[in-house]
């Protein structure tokens, strides 16, 4: 039996509302939690194949990252609450089932004391996450900021999936934290600029407006430099923020032309996969 026209609208938007409920609605988010666990597994598997403790942490890391869009829809602390009996039933069931699934992941990885450092790398991120959310009722205005620290905690994963696999915490566990919180926060910074800026023409009109992410991609070169310098990154390594650097001065430059936000979110994406490639490759050749 077919429905009507009307039913089927009305079936669709309900499916859509109870996705909107227990789907996390960054999509960006999940690229800034899986690609620094992506190049610091890389980077570690050098040193040791356990491959085990890494998937386990990667369960619990995105587990506890779509518990937050379910609890706060639960909670009202969200623009998607559960407002129905059914809503919150079903929101509950989601809780429980990525509950557990953390709460197994996690139990493993630290049972019979197993991987201490966890546990501050843990508080370092939910430190993180409450700042953001604080930063978040501060409005519009600490948008960038509240996304920034928050990416402090995404990529937490990698110091966490280098030392389940290698069992250190070290220099190369905080450079990794580093550079991928320095790819991360230019990629941000990066959309925000597309989005603010979609109508201004001329590149003197593009610097008026985009001076604070000029001024980062040249901190962001010096810091990079500076660690080469230190020896706290290959050299060979920082082929991998050229593309990086490279789309964000040509922004200036290119011809206007309309904003397509999708267009953008997979010029991202490439610009994600050609980083993890070549981060990793550039450690493989370092060593």
């Amino acid at each position: 039996m077919k429905l009507a026209p009307q039913e089927t609208a009305i079936e669709k938007a309900r499916r859509e509302r109870r996705h909107a409920l227990i789907l996390p609605r960054e999509h960006g988010a999940w690229g800034l939690l899986l690609v620094p666990m992506v190049t610091a597994a890389g980077v570690a598997f050098r040193e040791n194949s356990h491959i085990l403790p890494v998937l386990l942490l990667l369960t619990a890391a995105l587990a506890l990252f779509w518990l937050r869009t379910p609890v706060e829809s639960l909670l009202g602390t969200s623009a998607m609450r559960a407002q129905t009996k059914t809503e919150r039933r079903e929101v509950a069931i989601v809780i429980a089932g990525l509950s557990c699934v953390a709460s197994l992941a996690l139990g493993s990885l630290l049972w019979a004391g197993r991987n201490p450092v966890l546990w501050p790398i843990g508080i370092a991120a939910g430190l993180a996450f409450v700042g953001q959310g604080i930063l978040k009722k501060l409005g519009r205005r600490a948008r960038m900021l509240s996304e920034i620290v928050g990416t402090i905690g995404l990529t937490s994963s990698a110091p966490a999936a280098y030392y389940v696999i290698t069992g250190k915490f070290g220099a190369t566990a905080w450079m990794l934290w580093l550079a991928n919180l320095i790819f991360a926060g230019n990629q941000i910074h990066y959309v925000q600029l597309r989005i603010h800026t979609a109508r201004v023409e001329g590149w003197k009109n593009k610097l008026a407006h985009g001076w604070a992410f000029a001024f980062g991609q040249l901190a962001m070169a010096g810091v990079l430099v500076t660690a080469g310098m230190r020896g706290l990154l290959p050299w060979i390594a920082l082929a991998a923020f050229v593309p990086l650097l490279f789309r964000g001065w040509f922004y200036f430059f290119q011809k206007p032309g309309p904003l397509q936000v999708r267009k953008l979110g997979w010029s991202e994406l490439r610009q994600a996969i050609a980083f993890c490639v070549l981060f990793i490759g550039a450690f493989a050749l370092a060593r």
